[in-house]
C-alpha cells in the first residue's frame, strides 16, 4: 500500500503542476502580464513544436537510459521546483513574452519529462504486471492525479483568502516549488525498483498492439478536454458571473472524477474498457451540452453539470493511458517512447484548443474581466459548451471502432 500511494504522491505533484500550464495560466498572462490571448495562444502552438519532438525523444532516453530512472525524476521535479516560482513571479514588460515562453518551456520539459517517466514505467511500478495488477496501479495514479488537480485547482483562492496578493498567483508558484522537493524526497524509494524492458516499439509493432488506434484515440478526446480546461475560468466569471465560484466549481468537477474512480474501475471489470468508455462518453455528451444554455447566475445548474462531467471524465483518466499500458505490456514492448508520444498528443489538443478558440473569442470582442457584448459572450458559450460536445462525438466514433481486446500476445519482458 505505502507503495502505491508514493506512486499517488508523485501522480499528484505532476497534475498540481499540470493544472496551471492548462487552467490558470490564459487568466495569469491576460491579467497579471497584460498580454492578449491571441499571443498567449501563439506561445503555446511555438511549445507544441518543441515538444513534437522533445517528448518522443524523452521517452527515448527513459528507454534507452533503464537504470537512470531515479535521476529523471529526480530531473523533473527540480524542473519544476525551479520553473513554477519564476513563472508567477513574472512582471509586465518588453521582454515578459521572452520571459514566459523560456519558463513555460522549462516547465512543459519537466512535466512532460515526469509524466512520461510515471506513465512509461508503469510495468515496473506496479506491483503486478498482469492486467488487474496495471488496472490497480493505474487507479492509485489516476487518484493521485485527481487529488492534485484540486489542490491546484483552490490553491489560488484559498492563498488569497490567507493575504496573497496578485491573485494569490506569486504564493501559488512557490507552494508548487516546495511541494516538489517535497514529493523528489518521499518518493524516492519507488525508482529504485527493478527495471522491467521490452522491446524497442516499431509503427508495425505499435499498430498489431492495438496501440496506434489508441493514440488517435487520444488526441481527438483531448481536444474537448483541452477545449473546456482553456475556458472554464472564463465560462464562469464572465459568462456566469460568478466571481470567486470558479476555484469551487472546479474543485467539484475533479471530485466528482475523482470520486468515479473506484466506481469505473468495478464497471470496467465486469464491462471491459471499450464498453466502459461507451457508456461514460455519452453520458459527458448529454450531460455537459445544457451548458450552452445557461446565463449569469445558473450556479446551481453549472454544479450539477460540474459532477456529471467530473464523473464522465474519470472514466476516461483511468481507462484510457490504462488501455495503452496494458496494450504495450502484453505486446512486450517499451513503453517510455510510446508514451512520449501519447504525452505529446494531449498537449497539442491544449495547443490547439488555445490556438483556435482564443484568437475566435478575441475576434469577436471577448476581453476577460472587461464588460463584454451579447455577440462574444454567445461566442464563449458556443466555444466552451458545444464545439467540445460536437468532437466528443468524434472521438465516441473511435472508441466504436476499437476492437475488445488489446495487445498482440504475451511478449517477453524481464528485469534489467
Amino acid at each position: 500500500m505505502i507503495h502505491h500511494l508514493r506512486v499517488s504522491l508523485y501522480a499528484l505533484m505532476l497534475a498540481a503542476a499540470g493544472i496551471p500550464l492548462y487552467i490558470h495560466l490564459p487568466q495569469f498572462a491576460s491579467i497579471s502580464l497584460g498580454m492578449s490571448l491571441g499571443t498567449v495562444g501563439v506561445i503555446l502552438i511555438a511549445i507544441r513544436v518543441i515538444d513534437l519532438v522533445q517528448d518522443p525523444l524523452i521517452g527515448w532516453a527513459i528507454d534507452r537510459w533503464p537504470r537512470a530512472q531515479l535521476l529523471f525524476a529526480l530531473l523533473a521535479a527540480a524542473g519544476l521546483a525551479v520553473g513554477f516560482p519564476m513563472l508567477f513571479l513574472l512582471q509586465p514588460g518588453p521582454w515578459v513574452v521572452v520571459q514566459l515562453a523560456s519558463v513555460l518551456i522549462l516547465l512543459f520539459t519537466a512535466y512532460s519529462l515526469g509524466t512520461i517517466l510515471l506513465y512509461g514505467r508503469s510495468a515496473t511500478l506496479a506491483i503486478d504486471r498482469a492486467e488487474q495488477g496495471l488496472m490497480t496501479f493505474a487507479a492509485f495514479r489516476e487518484g493521485g492525479i485527481l487529488a492534485g488537480v484540486i489542490l491546484a485547482a483552490i490553491a489560488p483562492a484559498v492563498l488569497v483568502a490567507f493575504g496573497a496578493g496578485a491573485l494569490g498567483y506569486p504564493a501559488f508558484g512557490l507552494v508548487l516549488g516546495g511541494l516538489a522537493v517535497f514529493v523528489a524526497l518521499v518518493s524516492l524509494p519507488i525508482w529504485r525498483r527493478p527495471v522491467i524492458v521490452g522491446a524497442a516499439p516499431s509503427l508495425s509493432g505499435l499498430g498489431e498492439a492495438g496501440a496506434l488506434r489508441l493514440l488517435g484515440l487520444a488526441l481527438v478526446n483531448s481536444l474537448p478536454v483541452a477545449i473546456t480546461s482553456t475556458l472554464f475560468l472564463f465560462f464562469v466569471e464572465d459568462r456566469l458571473k460568478l466571481p470567486g465560484i470558479a476555484g469551487p466549481l472546479l474543485t467539484l468537477f475533479f471530485f466528482s472524477a475523482g470520486l468515479s474512480v473506484p466506481v469505473w474501475t468495478a464497471i470496467s471489470r465486469r464491462l471491459g474498457a471499450k464498453r466502459t468508455l461507451l457508456v461514460s462518453m455519452p453520458m459527458a455528451i448529454a450531460g455537459f451540452i445544457w451548458a450552452a444554455f445557461l446565463g449569469p447566475g445558473d450556479v446551481a445548474a453549472f454544479a450539477i453539470i460540474c459532477l456529471a462531467a467530473g464523473a464522465a471524465l474519470g472514466a476516461e483518466m483511468l481507462l484510457l493511458p490504462a488501455m495503452f499500458s496494458v496494450a504495450l505490456t502484453q505486446a512486450g514492448l517499451q513503453a517510455s517512447l510510446a508514451f512520449g508520444i501519447w504525452t505529446f498528443a494531449g498537449k497539442l489538443g491544449l495547443a490547439l484548443a488555445a490556438f483556435l478558440v482564443m484568437p475566435l473569442l478575441q475576434w469577436n470582442g471577448f476581453q476577460p474581466g472587461q464588460a463584454n457584448s451579447p455577440e462574444a459572450l454567445n461566442t464563449l458559450g458556443l466555444a466552451y459548451a458545444v464545439l467540445p460536445c460536437v468532437l466528443k462525438l468524434g472521438a465516441l466514433a473511435l472508441v466504436l471502432r476499437l476492437p475488445d481486446t488489446f495487445g498482440a500476445g504475451q511478449g517477453a519482458l524481464r528485469s534489467q
